[in-house]
């Protein structure tokens, strides 16, 4: 963000245009990956769009993976707008599914709004904690948290297996996964909680964990421009020096921080852990948190940005199914390089077009 504006860009170039230049050039590149392998990419890109919200199902996969993504993109926007890169939204989600599953077990025959907000609360402290001591690190020893929260994404890693292999995996079975969780505590779908408001949806894993996210994206948004702390992280991002010179505390900030990203990131659980697979399974998180550093950068770090850059990235997950269903010779594995793709050139290369933008956009002298 702050390079943004150091740039002098017009605002809707820089929230608008330029992703959308980032976007038209990963697609581009995609297509001729596509191309290359003999496909036609304009019909595949027509059976992505059509599969992503071509029908009710489609949408509601959509939104659900979204859901997951705007979690993880607020995430690595709140650390960011402290100067900090959490990396390790994906072992901070993983290991707050853990607290959501030991809740849903612990509270057989309990209805789903009373062990909610218990699920929350143990997802947001495992994934705090998670992402406690690498902020630690950084305020106290000058350890790069980039590196120590990649670490750490391996540390969850080795954490979980032990754990589902060892510790909770269910009696009589040889799956490293826990015991699924009483039908009372499953978060309800929208299709649920159509019924009763007597709308006939279609079944789709999409449940109360959107609200969720949408609810908590506001409140990000809140915390980060209309409060005292918030506006102390935006300084201790912008201008560390400066926020010293002012007296704030510079190392506190940087651990409340990250422990709040963690926090977000934790939040996915509940969306995938308690509302889809009802039980606590092997690496459920599938990437989430590494597409959230995407989601992030594309939305600028705003969380309206952020959500609608999850939507994009919850379109390309949902899309990508139909299309390697629809044509067997774009196999999963080139929806994997499509993907890294979009995430390539609106993450990493996100300042590709840039340069020549600012050329073009600055005031002409004389």
């Amino acid at each position: 963000m702050s390079a943004a504006r150091q740039s002098g860009l017009p605002r809707w170039v820089d929230l608008g245009l330029l992703p959308a230049l980032n976007l038209a050039a990963a697609l581009i590149v995609s297509g001729l990956v596509i191309a290359l392998i003999g496909e036609n990419p304009f019909e595949a890109l027509l059976i992505l769009v059509n599969g992503a919200v071509g029908y009710p199902e489609a949408i509601g996969y959509t939104l659900h993976y979204a859901t997951n993504f705007i979690f993880t993109g607020l995430a690595v926007a709140v650390a960011f707008h402290a100067g900090l890169f959490n990396i390790g939204g994906e072992g901070q989600a993983y290991v707050a599914g853990l607290g959501v599953a030991l809740v849903c077990l612990a509270l057989p025959g309990w209805p789903w709004w009373a062990v909610l907000p218990i699920a929350m609360i143990a997802a947001i402290v495992c994934g705090a904690a998670w992402a406690f001591i690498p902020g630690y690190l950084q305020a106290a020893r000058g350890s790069h948290v980039v590196v120590t929260t990649i670490m750490f994404n391996f540390l969850a890693t080795a954490f979980m297996t032990w754990m589902l292999v060892d510790v909770i995996r269910a009696a009589g079975q040889q799956a490293p996964q826990s015991a699924a969780f009483p039908p009372s505590t499953h978060l309800p779908t929208v299709q649920e909680m159509g019924a009763i408001l007597g709308i006939s949806l279609p079944q789709m894993p999409l449940n109360l964990g959107f609200f969720l996210a949408i609810l908590t994206a506001v409140l990000v948004y809140l915390y980060i421009w209309h409060t005292r702390w918030g506006y102390e992280l935006r300084t201790v991002g912008t201008n560390e020096t400066a926020a010293v010179y002012a007296g704030m505390p510079v190392p506190r900030l940087i651990v409340i921080a990250m422990v709040i990203s963690g926090a977000l990131a934790g939040l996915a659980a509940i969306n995938e852990v308690m509302g889809v697979q009802h039980r606590l399974v092997m690496n459920w998180t599938g990437g989430v948190g590494y597409v959230g550093i995407a989601v992030a950068l594309m939305g600028r770090n705003h969380p309206i940005g952020i959500a609608l850059s999850a939507l994009l990235f919850g379109a390309l997950y949902q899309g990508g199914s139909d299309l390697a269903f629809e044509i067997p010779a774009i196999t999963r594995e080139m929806i994997i390089v499509i993907q890294g793709l979009v995430i390539l050139f609106c993450g990493a290369l996100e300042n590709l077009f840039r340069a020549p933008l600012e050329a073009f956009f600055r005031p002409k002298s004389g």
